[in-house]
């Protein structure tokens, strides 16, 4: 059986372009790339705005109150277009291509648990080679789970916090119960420790990225732009 046969077997025809001895694949699909750039966005706005509620250090004189509120609106708002990427994305998890699904964070076969250990090494510089795979290695699969775990609680302690303003409405209703958990101060603490925890992931993101595209060539900080990547066909 052909090299391009074989692969079309598991690919939609549209989505690769033989050359020679690797493959142009399209992995990344355009609502994956939108919301991981939404995502971005919303975290930069969210980390600027947040930073600032809790450490007002720009002196407005007399329109302090209305640069505050501006600001927490501006939180608010970014808050809300967080929280929908993320739905987005867990929807997507079941519905969109084979590097997106839900199986690509948690290691559910034998071959995806067996190459933990190898990413890991990979990062530890104690393994030349790369991780041999299309999408998200293993280990970055699980590192994503944790992430969206970290988010749910970034939301839920952020709703609370927020509907501290608006006591008996819907607020309330969806994360009141977080005060059930742990008192305000400890809520506010774990919302701006995981700020950081999430900055943490974004300069590990762009180190692993960076270097995995240096090793093998891929494009894979292009592919992120474009969706697009090239790998070995017999990954595919």
């Amino acid at each position: 059986m052909s090299t391009k046969k074989a692969v079309s077997e598991k690919l939609v025809v549209s989505d690769i372009e033989d050359v020679s001895r690797t493959a142009l694949v399209k992995v990344w699909e355009l609502p994956v790339r939108i919301i991981h750039w939404t995502i971005f966005t919303s975290v930069v706005m969210l980390s600027l705005t947040g930073f600032y509620i809790g450490n007002p250090f720009v002196d407005v004189e007399s329109e302090a109150g209305f640069f505050m509120g501006w600001v927490k609106a501006q939180h608010a708002l970014f808050a809300w277009i967080f929280i929908a990427a993320i739905i987005a994305r867990i929807i997507w998890m079941f519905t969109g291509n084979r590097w997106a699904r839900w199986d690509q964070f948690i290691p559910t076969t034998a071959y995806r648990r067996r190459g933990i250990r190898g990413s890991l090494r990979y990062y530890l510089f104690l393994r030349r080679e790369p991780p041999r795979v299309v999408g998200h290695n293993p280990l970055a699969g699980m590192t994503y789970t944790i992430l969206f775990l970290m988010f749910a609680v970034q939301i839920f302690t952020g709703l609370a916090l927020k509907s501290l303003d608006a006591p008996g409405t819907y607020l309330s209703t969806i994360a009141g119960w977080v005060f059930d958990v742990a008192p305000i101060a400890v809520v506010r603490s774990f919302h701006h420790i995981i700020m950081w925890l999430t900055w943490g992931f974004v300069v590990h993101h762009v180190y692993s990225a960076i270097l995995i595209d240096w090793e093998e060539k891929n494009g894979i900080l292009s592919s992120i732009v474009t969706g697009w990547k090239r790998v070995p066909t017999d990954r595919l």
